[in-house]
């Protein structure tokens, strides 16, 4: 039995991402702040916004950075906020 369990456990753990439950909210995310991120620290490094994220009790700011590309001619997609029934649940953003 305890196999079973050790062997259901890490099948769960190795999930990619994608697959992960979501974590849906009930209230809407504020509106974005606007982010005066300054000059680009290095040629070619890309500004990754910021976003409001939710720490289970309420929306807190994550500030935006600078970030340098992990290939070349990469492009920053930004995370956002989706609502279907379930409620709001964010969309990581990512490199494409």
């Amino acid at each position: 039995m305890k196999k079973l369990l050790l062997l259901a456990s890490a099948a769960l753990l190795s999930l990619p991402a994608a697959y992960a439950q979501r974590v849906y909210v009930g209230v809407a995310p504020p509106p974005v702040v606007v982010e005066h991120p300054g000059p680009r620290p290095h040629p070619g490094w890309v500004w990754v916004g910021g976003h409001h994220r939710w720490d289970g009790h309420a929306y807190v700011w994550a500030g935006g950075y600078w970030a340098a590309p992990p290939r070349p001619h990469a492009v920053w997609v930004p995370g956002h906020w989706r609502r279907d029934r379930g409620g709001w649940y964010w969309v990581d953003g990512h490199w494409r």
